[in-house]
């Protein structure tokens, strides 16, 4: 397939003024994300079955056509993995996109898992076996080789003349709109913006300090998280998990104490230490009363092991009687979310009610399906 390289402005907009009139627009991105906080955007491909561009956005000043692409809610834009995709939308041009569909959702609809690969697919519908040797290569590094362009344009190029298929395929096992639902449910977590308040219940082993300890990794948390978003580093690239735990437990008075604490890394300590320090003063000024409470485990609440294996029952039967596979119904996260929710631990239903985001199973096509008569069973046999 012939495509076509963009990179001007003049040429961009005349393409999105073509691609405006498509029904259908397979899009991909390359991006470079190593030692960065956000993706670098490095390529944007894009096929409406009749002209193949791959679009530098290096090059071009102003991609405000191409966003203006993602938001026309008369385009499908079909995607596949989209994830990191829609970061790349969210932190390259705070576009969310409309009309979206995702083949690999779409493809775990049609039985094939919850994580089918690109080249997968491809192999699945085709003899063709896609070569993925520039995946990793650097797409923010000029001039792209004519290797990177060919592979550019064949993941396109493959992804618009498959889609038609999975399309019938799924209209005709009827899980379409279930597979638009799942989509959308994955573009609003990409675009629910991050409550820094909220970032210490994500270190792995929080639940083991107490009030006073967690009220400083509370304030440890949200001053790396912000760190990160000013430097455009990975979090660890900040400070480390490990040594945000052992300053929050031993609440050191001293650089010297700092530098003595087990667990922590000594550049984290050497780099930002007195910074450190300056957060723990801040801590220091909260009163008792506004300490975040303990950290509940819901594999230590009472009887949680039968609870989730009642909770797999109830959900593999309504997945039989659905002929849909068990996997699309609820995951292991997605289980536990909900019973986080249902025994309201760690004040799970105040933050979904403050945040508008109720657990995956109530809402949208789950809680259509099985989700209401789940709370009732839930509300009759595990107690609250």
């Amino acid at each position: 397939m012939k495509y076509q390289l963009i990179e001007d402005d003049k040429s961009l907009q005349n393409l999105c003024q073509q691609y405006s009139n498509a029904s259908v627009l397979a899009i991909d991105t390359e991006f470079v994300r190593t030692r960065t906080l956000y993706p670098k955007l490095g390529l944007l491909q894009v096929f409406d079955g009749q002209q193949l561009a791959l679009i530098d956005p290096i090059a071009i000043d102003d991609l405000s056509p191409f966003w203006q692409l993602l938001v026309n809610e008369n385009i499908t834009k079909v995607l596949h993995a989209c994830s990191e995709d829609l970061e790349v939308f969210l932190t390259s041009g705070n576009c969310k996109p409309v009309n979206l569909i995702d083949s690999q959702i779409m493809m775990s609809f049609l039985g094939h898992g919850l994580s089918m690969g690109y080249a997968a697919m491809v192999a699945h519908f085709t003899e063709i076996e896609v070569d993925k040797s520039e995946s990793r290569t650097d797409w923010t590094k000029r001039p792209l080789s004519q290797k990177q362009l060919d592979y550019a344009s064949a993941d396109v190029e493959h992804l618009f003349n498959l889609y038609p298929k999975i399309l019938a395929e799924i209209e005709q096992v009827g899980w379409l709109d279930y597979a638009k639902q799942e989509t959308q449910l994955l573009v609003e977590r990409k675009f629910t913006s991050i409550d820094e308040n909220q970032l210490y219940r994500q270190i792995k082993l929080a639940w083991r300090l107490n009030s006073k300890q967690l009220n400083v990794l509370k304030h440890l948390t949200k001053w790396r998280y912000q760190q990160a978003k000013k430097r455009d580093l990975p979090l660890g690239f900040v400070v480390k998990e490990n040594t945000l735990m052992a300053v929050a437990q031993s609440n050191p008075e001293s650089l010297t104490a700092m530098n003595k604490l087990s667990g922590a890394e000594v550049l984290d300590i050497r780099h930002q230490g007195k910074a450190m320090l300056a957060i723990l003063n801040q801590a220091a000024q909260n009163d008792e009363v506004d300490y975040p409470e303990k950290i509940q485990r819901l594999d230590e609440y009472p009887g949680y092991k039968q609870i989730f294996k009642s909770m797999k029952a109830f959900i593999a039967n309504v997945s039989e009687q659905n002929n849909l596979a068990v996997e699309n119904m609820a995951s292991k996260k997605q289980i536990n979310q909900f019973l986080t929710w249902h025994f309201n631990l760690n004040e799970a239903k105040k933050l979904s009610c403050e945040s508008g985001v109720n657990p995956d199973i109530l809402t949208g096509w789950r809680y259509d399906l099985f989700g209401q008569a789940l709370q009732y069973f839930a509300d009759k046999d595990f107690k609250a």
